[in-house]
């Protein structure tokens, strides 16, 4: 094919790719226009073993055959209109004998299926038995999109061999381009996944900071916070939590309350990071940068949420952790170091605190290592959990947040459901107004019981839209009526919930300053179960906790340069206006 290359559409370069890291060689091909930047493009690279069939349905019976006796993935691809509707009964049969048949198909753009453009079918939903994954690939037109593709066909690469192999689909959007001038194929990032079978794991040989970042997850047992411990201890690493972790190890690193600081920080210098857990609802810390990420889960799917992944470990954690601890491989002469360096980094951070406004971060801060031993803290989304997350709490507090969903709706309802399991703990629960009134009537629920303790920050709105550094900050006041729901629920009445809670049995406590705070806290927190379940309400401002949230997030500045720190200097003295004079002048 004398000149031509392959095609210059990123999204079909990185199929071609990452087929090729994945190994799948085989290719059998149907003529067709919609298809064309990928077939032209494969088949002048002698990498590919390619076949031509005209018809589809017999091209996916071929790939069967050629599957089935050769040990490997075969690939299909066709052009658009009822082409790939011809590959069903072959995929059906791939299917329910697990050969990995690879079906590549292509389509004009999502946007023209039902507007009576020709050869415009909708394959974005398939029937049930006919491949185990289906992936819709767009076009690519940022890096963004590169990120989002490579991800896509990593995944839908592996589900050819995973739990036993077999059909796989996927839909690609072509742009039609003429331009095959592209001589090198750019390398797409491959992510491999190993199970249990596999002997030969990758060894860790970076000599560089390794972290291991833990979403949120049910609290971890005895033995598997040994082998996380004993890998940290060989390969001197750090555990990055919040207060939905459950882990409680000699090797938890907070890294909310460093990691927001705008300065740099040890949490933008990691070279391996291993990720478990599920959602973490800590939107502070997550200025955590790894240059690659290993995520060890049992479901094995590909989580990529730093945009590094390169590896997915489908076995249980403590299996990961104790085998790398025992393996003999790595390192082990810098123990601790890097634990050292992070909680220095957070001392330091934490002693330039500065006097905070009363508020939710207030509270968290003067409570957070007074919470009583053995005792559950259930903690509100959003402003709540930042706020805690800012600090240690004891280690014997086990701490949780309904991060799954994220929503207001049922975070009392959790916190009541807890409590009753566990009889003789002390439950508490930390939440904002909208979240309490949304879920109020869970407490009328005649199973409550006296080791309940609900702490109710009211600001009289939803104050995460008010509060600096999110966009409704930026309206003010008009931020009031509509983004932030502010004025229901009696508009902060000083009676209402009172009365509701003493109605309910519930010993009502209240709060407006610190000083109001500092004289009834003591009652909350007692380590003894009392005879009635308490309700604290905590009247605060959102102005102070909006405040208190701009002070948390700069106590460490990020460096400004000489020429900034001159033009802040001058414009100082002599003011904007006479700038700008000074300017017109020079012009």
């Amino acid at each position: 094919m004398e000149g031509k290359f392959y095609t210059d559409e990123r999204a079909v370069q990185i199929i071609i790719s990452l087929m090729k890291a994945h190994g799948v060689r085989k290719m059998i091909a149907s003529p067709g226009t919609t298809n064309l930047t990928l077939v032209a493009s494969m088949q002048q690279d002698p990498f590919f073993e390619m076949y031509s069939s005209v018809d589809e349905r017999s091209a996916a019976y071929m790939a069967c055959g050629m599957a089935a006796e050769s040990g490997e993935p075969v690939a299909i691809t066709c052009t658009g209109a009822t082409a790939s509707r011809n590959y069903m009964p072959g995929l059906t049969e791939a299917y329910y004998r697990k050969l990995p048949v690879l079906a590549l198909t292509a389509n004009q753009g999502i946007q023209n299926i039902g507007n009576l453009i020709a050869q415009n079918i909708d394959r974005r939903t398939v029937p049930n038995d006919i491949v185990k994954m289906s992936v819709q690939v767009p076009a690519v037109k940022s890096e963004r999109d590169v990120h989002y593709c490579t991800l896509l066909v990593n995944k839908a690469l592996l589900e050819l061999r995973h739990n036993g192999g077999g059909p796989v689909h996927i839909n690609f959007t072509t742009t039609y381009s003429h331009n095959f001038d592209v001589k090198e194929l750019p390398q797409a990032t491959i992510v491999n996944r190993y199970t249990l079978s596999d002997t030969a794991l990758p060894e860790i040989t970076t000599a560089g900071n390794i972290g291991i970042f833990i979403g949120s997850h049910r609290k971890f047992t005895a033995e598997e916070t040994e082998a996380i411990d004993s890998f940290c201890d060989k390969y001197n690493a750090v555990c990055f939590c919040d207060h939905t972790s459950g882990y409680n190890g000699r090797y938890k690193v907070f890294y909310a309350l460093v990691g927001a600081q705008p300065a740099p920080n040890t949490l933008r210098n990691i070279d391996l990071l291993i990720h478990i857990g599920e959602v973490s609802g800590n939107y502070c810390g997550l200025g955590l940068s790894a240059k690659q990420v290993w995520r060890v889960s049992e479901d094995g799917e590909l989580r990529d949420f730093f945009g590094t992944l390169r590896c997915v470990f489908e076995m249980p954690e403590k299996h990961f952790f104790s085998t790398y601890a025992t393996s003999g491989k790595g390192k082990s002469e810098k123990k601790g170091t890097y634990l050292d360096l992070c909680m220095s980094e957070y001392k330091d951070v934490y002693s330039h605190i500065p006097e905070l406004p009363f508020g939710n971060v207030w509270v968290a801060k003067f409570l957070a290592d007074k919470l009583p031993s053995g005792s559950v803290l259930h903690l509100g989304i959003l402003n709540t959990l930042r706020s805690w997350d800012f600090f240690y709490i004891p280690n014997d507090v086990d701490t949780y947040c309904n991060v799954g969903g994220f929503g207001i709706d049922g975070i009392m309802s959790t916190l009541l459901g807890a409590s009753l399991a566990s009889p003789n703990k002390i439950f508490f629960g930390i939440l904002g107004d909208l979240a309490f009134f949304y879920d109020m009537n869970s407490i009328g629920n005649r199973h409550v019981t006296r080791n309940l303790r609900i702490m109710l920050i009211n600001n009289g709105r939803g104050t995460e839209f008010t509060n600096y550094g999110h966009m409704g900050h930026a309206f003010g006041e008009d931020a009031d009526p509509f983004i932030a729901a502010a004025g229901h629920y009696g508009n902060k009445s000083h009676k209402l919930v009172k009365h509701y809670a003493e109605d309910l049995g519930f010993k009502y406590l209240s709060a407006s300053n610190k000083d109001e705070f500092l004289a009834v806290y003591k009652e909350f927190v007692t380590p003894e179960q009392q005879q009635q379940p308490m309700l604290f309400e905590v009247f605060t401002d959102s102005k102070d906790e909006s405040d208190a949230i701009e002070m948390m997030l700069n106590i460490r500045k990020a460096p400004v340069s000489v020429k900034k720190i001159m033009k802040e200097t001058i414009k100082g003295v002599v003011g904007e206006q006479n700038i700008r004079k000074i300017r017109k002048a020079l012009q």
